[in-house]
């Protein structure tokens, strides 16, 4: 079995050939390729770790759709001023399918 941990949108994942994962918006739009830089590869028993070695490898994913994630609505209230404060905020989301690990 062979899959990388990936640095995407200053988080880790761990990703494989043919997974979904859905990251920070990243540029383009449906159908563009990009590639991911990666932190750790492992094929089977060999784990690959050293920077040099990790130069050579190219995780390569495929924008399959823009999307934007859940409402999240932030509340402020102090008590006894009259103060209260509503706030809401979406995440620009991107969800990727992983083509290729070489």
């Amino acid at each position: 079995m062979v899959y990388a941990i990936v640095r995407a949108g200053g988080r880790q994942e761990k990703v494989s050939v043919g997974d979904l994962v859905t990251l920070d918006r990243v540029p383009g739009g449906a159908g563009s390729t990009f590639e991911l830089p990666a932190l750790l590869l492992v094929d089977g028993d060999k784990v690959t770790s050293a920077a040099d070695e990790l130069a050579k490898v190219k995780v390569t994913a495929e924008i399959i759709e823009n999307l934007r994630g859940p409402k999240i609505v932030i509340q402020k209230f102090k008590n006894k001023t009259g103060y209260k404060k509503r706030q809401g905020y979406r995440s620009e989301l991107t969800k990727v399918k992983v083509t290729s690990i070489a």
